[in-house]
């Protein structure tokens, strides 16, 4: 123990009767029973104790302190009369002769009580974030978070991987999402950026003769909130491998994650090697996604040709019909109202209903205006009494984002057909190298540009001469994905210059466009660069997981609120006219908060 204490608050038992001992903590709570009888709990980091004032002295020293205060309490241990079986420290408490104040809460009133933190408004959580941290349940976040994080590092230092930090100040590059720019002051009119990821980094280790590298990196993107996603900064688990291909990352990732999902996650079973894998295409029509949760049983089936030629507008020639078909579904109608009502405000889409009823028969939503293909229905569908029918139709993807998010919803909702208590993994794999974009209208990288085409070379220049379609070139690109999260994107990498340019023709860009972008990388490839490929699982997303949580926030230990802000040290904020001169920078136009 340190000087200050001879145990924690968490450490004393029956075998410590009798003992004269110190502890120190915050005063969490006293509970008064008679003038000169109280009981104080103590808490610090390892747990709580209770002490039990008897004398005027010691109520008169008590009744002195505020909640919150950090205290030195000294005293004996004795038998607890009335014991507390819920608490490790329930068999005892402290009898003391002396109680210290070592730092006082100068405030009558918190803004939130300690333990039912979780259940104030989230500014406020931000705010006070040192006290919410007090908070047991808030805090066993962070220390899943530590041992994690340590377990990942320990893994992954036994597969033979080195760790090596990048630079956090780097230059600007187009990988996707905004950069934070960080102003020169030795250079006027320049900027560094912060990485968005260590990728460029990390293939430069692969060309510079190191085999497996992996950090615990920082990434920062200017990017809005969600759920799964903080704005502002992240960290990944960020791993490279030279001369290895996608079997090989996956074979590292397989055998590094299920044990420490089933250690230290809310369940105890996870995916076994080899994780499934799904071609993207495949997941799409099967899930209606591209991170499917394999933990609901059900899937969408094809019904656009069963409902041609029905009176009801949305099933009308051109459209794609996708169903979703729950077996012994008990919702009642105003669980489903609600449900689709849910799914409309997520999809963006409203989605439709109806049922085979015990007598055979079809009824509710949508049911009127496919009376006369009941029989193909129920044949097509595997329909049987009792079955509840969720529908989404309209373009191809629109239906498929709401028939996935239908399925979703249907699977959580619906009794039996979601294993809710286990991690399961799955790879979704073949990407498409490009797409036509929403606003272009033209040719883009559909996800990284960095990624291996499918074919390499060749496959390339068969486009170029319209012997196929480029929209059909897949790359040798995969996400991870658990329980309906998508943990990761990864890929073999592009690591010739001559399929390199050739890939950034398609999209319009020649040999020194990628040479302005990207110069080092580039330049190293010339030097002779080694096949390589890697991959990095957000850790925080990790974390959410393994934690049971809904929000990211919740396992950041200082996290910043849903519009980029630190509401505890007050950033973004304001600086001096100084420090702005001293960076070659004016504020123009007016400034809106």
């Amino acid at each position: 123990m340190t000087q200050m204490r001879t145990h924690t608050c968490g450490e004393l038992r029956m075998e410590h009767v009798g003992q004269q001992v110190t502890i120190v903590g915050w005063m969490e709570n006293v509970r008064e029973v008679g003038s000169n009888f109280a009981f104080v709990v103590v808490r610090d980091f390892y747990g709580v104790t209770q002490v039990v004032v008897e004398t005027e002295d010691m109520m008169r020293a008590v009744k002195a302190i505020n909640k919150e205060s950090t205290i030195s309490v000294t005293g004996t241990v004795r038998e607890r009369a009335s014991k507390n079986p819920k608490l490790p420290t329930g068999d005892i408490e402290i009898v003391p002769d002396k109680i210290e104040v070592l730092g006082r809460c100068r405030y009558n009133e918190l803004p939130f009580e300690i333990n039912r933190s979780r259940e104030a408004d989230e500014q406020q959580r931000l705010k006070y974030r040192y006290l919410d941290l007090r908070n047991p349940a808030v805090k066993k976040n962070i220390i899943l978070r530590c041992n994690v994080v340590a377990a990942l590092r320990q893994a992954m230092t036994e597969h033979g991987f080195l760790e090596i930090t990048t630079p956090i100040l780097t230059a600007s590059s187009p990988e996707g999402a905004r950069d934070y720019l960080v102003p020169a002051r030795k250079h006027p009119g320049k900027f560094y950026a912060l990485p968005q990821a260590p990728q460029q980094f990390k293939q430069l280790l692969m060309t510079s003769g190191f085999d497996r590298y992996f950090q615990i990196a920082p990434c920062f993107r200017d990017e809005d909130a969600r759920g799964d996603r903080s704005p502002g900064e992240f960290y990944q688990l960020d791993m490279e491998m030279a001369f290895a291909t996608q079997e090989d990352v996956f074979a590292v990732l397989e055998d590094v994650l299920p044990p420490i999902f089933a250690k230290y996650g809310s369940y105890d079973i996870a995916s076994s090697a080899p994780f499934k894998r799904i071609p993207y295409l495949e997941s799409m029509e099967t899930y209606g996604t591209d991170k499917p949760d394999l933990r609901i049983d059900l899937k969408l089936q094809d019904m656009g040709t069963l409902v041609r030629g029905t009176e009801f507008a949305p099933f009308a020639e051109g459209s794609t019909v996708k169903a979703v078909v729950v077996t012994d579904c008990a919702l009642t109608r105003k669980q489903i109202d609600k449900l689709c009502a849910d799914v409309e405000v997520q999809a963006g889409a409203k989605p439709y209903w109806f049922r085979l009823d015990e007598k055979g028969e079809l009824v509710g939503g949508v049911s009127k205006f496919l009376a006369d293909r009941k029989d193909a229905l129920v044949e097509a569908l595997g329909l049987t009494p009792g079955c509840l029918v969720g529908v989404a139709a309209g373009k191809r993807d629109q239906c498929l984002k709401t028939a996935g998010v239908l399925r979703k919803m249907l699977g959580a909702a619906a009794p039996g057909h979601m294993d809710r208590e286990r991690y399961e993994f799955c790879w979704i794999v073949d990407f498409p190298m490009y797409e036509i974009g929403e606003e272009s209208g033209e040719l883009e990288f559909c996800h990284n540009p960095f990624s291996m085409p499918a074919g390499g070379l060749d496959v390339l220049l068969k486009a170029e001469r319209g012997e196929l379609d480029p929209l059909t070139i897949t790359a040798d690109q995969y996400d991870l994905v658990c329980n309906g999260v998508e943990l990761s994107s990864g890929a073999v990498r592009n690591h010739d210059p001559e399929i390199m340019i050739k890939a950034f023709e398609m999209v319009r860009l020649g040999e020194e466009d990628v040479k302005k972008k990207f110069p080092a990388m580039y330049n190293a490839f010339c030097y002779g660069a080694p096949p390589h490929a890697g991959i990095a699982p957000g850790v925080d997303r990790m974390v959410m997981l393994l934690a049971g949580e809904d929000s990211i926030r919740e396992v950041i230990p200082f996290p910043m609120n849903k519009n980029a802000q630190d509401v505890l040290m007050g950033a973004p904020g304001e600086v001096t006219p100084k420090q702005l001169d001293e960076l070659h920078i004016a504020v123009v136009g007016e400034v809106e908060e």
